[in-house]
């Protein structure tokens, strides 16, 4: 009972600090993320305690259980309807910027092997394996991130160096960004846009019809068909994604919003249980990977940049698009109301749509890189 009840500890305080409203816990959380925290919290206490449970029967509940329904959830939170008041243009260069994210490693690769094939980028190369999780990362946030550690067999010393790398550059990235919205009428002048109208003002869906009972219900029923169905987890995590979305869109009280908090409580309570495998004297520092993400993320923006100056879109929408991207659903809105307060829905849809893709971009990459590696 040891592991469950360090477990339950461990998401509920979480949680808990979370909710607190003072300012001083809003700027550790801004520098250590909730998932960061539920996942050193039990490898501490194990430390400390001198407990081993990275072989126990709990690990069994994280891939059969929480990260399915992580999967669904999310998957589930998307409108379709709702995208198309954003208009294709943001969606086209939000997509541009998903794309850069998945294809960076795969170039680099591939011009490595064409040109340098001795060559070595980083001095272990199990840090290769901790590619995909930063583009589930980036792209589709926590939830993509454990489906891709799962799909790449990334070490856990690995792993952490890659949660603790992504928390730095994606707060410095955010402030970066804050400071780059509010500049983006110059950038306009500079690349010669005159694009200023506003994307049509999103409705509010009537929720009179949601169902949380009947929402969780449906999400466990299609868990439990698709682990019937195959023993697979590549496959299953493609079912369930388009089970998800099809449950978002033709369920008549399927409820988004509760999904998507269903889906955040999912992915605590998986890196709760892969604490308990993290051995903090086993974390590990690469110069090399940090220098390969700062360059990955600065071209990742550069690229959009470009993108916007070919659709004569407002440069405003590169760093939404980014941090949609990168950021999530916290920050996307947030870097968005530096600008305009009205774009904040379309940041969340596309912070949404973002979480809904991710894991299918990681997937990409990482079978390009085993073919390349």
């Amino acid at each position: 009972m040891i592991p469950w009840v360090v477990f339950l500890l461990t998401v509920l305080v979480v949680m808990w600090l979370e909710r607190l409203p003072q300012p001083w816990l809003r700027r550790v959380f801004n520098w250590i993320p909730a998932i960061l925290l539920a996942y050193l919290l039990p490898a501490v206490l194990c430390g400390f305690m001198g407990w081993d449970f990275s072989q126990d029967g709990i690990h069994d509940w994280s891939r059969k259980v929480f990260i399915p329904l992580a999967i669904v959830m999310v998957m589930g939170s998307l409108s379709v309807g709702k995208l198309r008041v954003v208009g294709w243009r943001p969606v086209a260069l939000f997509f541009s910027g998903s794309a850069w994210i998945a294809l960076f490693p795969i170039l680099v690769l591939g011009a490595m092997a064409l040109f340098a094939p001795q060559a070595r980028l980083f001095s272990d190369p199990e840090y290769w394996l901790g590619v995909p999780p930063v583009v589930g990362s980036w792209i589709g946030g926590s939830t993509s991130q454990l489906v891709l550690k799962e799909l790449s067999g990334c070490p856990e010393a690995v792993f952490l160096s890659v949660l603790v790398l992504d928390a730095l550059l994606v707060n410095l990235w955010t402030i970066l960004m804050f400071q780059g919205i509010r500049r983006s009428d110059v950038l306009n002048r500079w690349l010669r846009i005159s694009d200023s109208a506003p994307p049509p003002e999103i409705e509010e869906e009537e929720g009179a019809s949601a169902n949380q009972v009947l929402t969780f219900l449906m999400a466990a029923g299609i868990i439990l068909a698709a682990q019937v169905l195959s023993d697979r987890f590549a496959l299953q995590v493609v079912a369930l994604s388009v089970a998800g979305f099809l449950l978002g869109h033709f369920v008549k009280g399927w409820d988004r919003g509760f999904a998507l908090r269903v889906g955040g409580v999912a992915i605590l309570c998986v890196m709760a249980i892969l604490g308990f495998r993290l051995r903090l004297e086993s974390l590990r520092f690469e110069a090399g990977f940090l220098v390969f993400l700062s360059v990955w993320l600065v071209s990742h923006f550069l690229v959009m940049l470009g993108v916007a100056r070919l659709l004569r879109l407002h440069v405003a929408w590169v760093p939404i698009a980014s941090m949609a991207n990168v950021g999530g659903i916290a920050t996307a809105p947030a870097v968005t109301a530096a600008y305009r307060r009205e774009w904040m829905p379309h940041a969340v849809l596309l912070a949404i749509l973002s979480m809904a893709t991710g894991t299918f971009w990681g997937m990409l990459t990482l079978e390009a890189m085993r073919w390349l590696l």
